[in-house]
């Protein structure tokens, strides 16, 4: 009985777990265009030998394309005209609360996928955005408006420090309310998703 394929088996582990750690560590969500395209190729090849293709030229093959990814790596950060050809560059989805249609349109993209990555970040409502952008690995960043940012411990602090020097002057004792911070305008894009529905929602060509 012929077992070269239980050693085969393992040699593939260990070869792709090494060509993959050469590669790079970074999730499918955070590689470029150039890095997907060499792991789904290096998983290709990876089954090649039980398809009876020879083991040694399976790596081979594997270890010319991972270099081949790491000169391309090393060319983007020696170039910025090399990294916007092969990676891209950011494109902007919303300004200062508005959307960026023109962008939307290049990019092939609906306001409801925009909204869909906006929930995932925690963020409720497009107004409360200042700047939202493409980043070429497809994940959108997000700056919040002044207004709509979560106070930092340092903000705390600082607010603190201003409140105690105030009541020091005034020599008062401190309120115990809280301001309530007003609402900003914009409609909810959580509720949307209860109400199976927009009240305003966006052009048809962007839905």
């Amino acid at each position: 009985m012929d077992f070269d394929w239980m050693w085969k088996a393992v040699l593939i582990v260990l070869a792709g777990t090494l060509l993959l750690r050469i590669a790079g560590r970074k999730s499918i969500s955070q590689m470029t265009l150039a890095q997907t395209v060499i792991m789904i190729g290096i998983g290709s090849l990876l089954i090649q030998p039980v398809a009876g293709k020879n083991i040694w030229t399976t790596i081979g093959v594997g270890l010319i394309l991972v270099f081949t990814l790491m000169i391309m790596e090393y060319l983007q950060v020696k170039s910025d005209r090399v990294e916007q050809f092969i990676t891209g560059k950011s494109k902007i989805l919303i300004e200062n609360g508005v959307v960026q249609e023109k962008n939307f349109k290049k990019l092939r993209m609906t306001v409801d996928q925009l909204e869909m990555k906006l929930r995932q970040q925690g963020v409720s409502k497009i107004t409360d955005v200042k700047w939202a952008t493409l980043e070429p690995n497809g994940q959108v960043g997000v700056e919040l408006m002044p207004q709509a940012k979560p106070v930092t411990m340092k903000d705390f602090s600082q607010l603190q420090a201003q409140v105690d020097r105030l009541i020091n002057m005034l020599h008062v004792e401190p309120s115990t309310k809280r301001p309530v911070t007003q609402e900003v305008g914009g409609e909810d894009i959580f509720k949307e998703i209860q109400d199976q529905g927009s009240v305003n929602p966006p052009p048809k060509h962007l839905q």
